[in-house]
């Protein structure tokens, strides 16, 4: 029934637990894992204290270089697994349209990602991946917690 299925992933440790089962899936459905991790760009602000500056291309390369280390980390899983695999690092302000366009890119037919679980305020204010994915995407996208 499903053929390629998307795997987003930030390196975290739930993506990691997340990644177990999503090969599991590939595993079960015969399918391709595209996996993909996101790196946003450094959030520059004009307006911020001249106190401390930062590199903002170190910052990408830094964070491009972790984003490489899960995807390949999946990719070693994959491969020990029988599942063929691609895995994607973007740079990109809005993770969420990212993994929908790569969604349509790779064909996918379905979307597992974690959910990191946030409530209350900290949900309102952070917003949520996940619900962004959900909102912006008519694949069937299951999510792991």
């Amino acid at each position: 029934m499903f053929n390629t299925i998307l795997f987003p992933t930030d390196g975290s440790p739930l993506s990691d637990k997340a990644a177990e089962t999503a090969l599991a899936f590939a595993q079960l459905n015969k399918a391709k894992l595209v996996a993909i991790s996101v790196v946003q760009p450094f959030p520059f602000s004009p307006m911020a204290d001249g106190g401390i500056v930062l590199d903002a291309s170190l910052y990408e390369q830094q964070m491009q270089e972790a984003s490489q280390r899960a995807i390949d980390k999946i990719g070693v899983a994959a491969s020990a697994a029988g599942v063929p695999f691609e895995g994607v690092v973007a740079v990109s302000p809005s993770p969420h349209d990212e993994i929908v366009n790569a969604a349509q890119t790779y064909h996918c037919d379905i979307i597992l990602m974690a959910s990191h679980g946030r409530k209350g305020l900290n949900k309102l204010f952070v917003g949520s991946e996940t619900q962004k994915v959900l909102a912006h995407t008519h694949l069937p996208v299951m999510v792991l917690r």
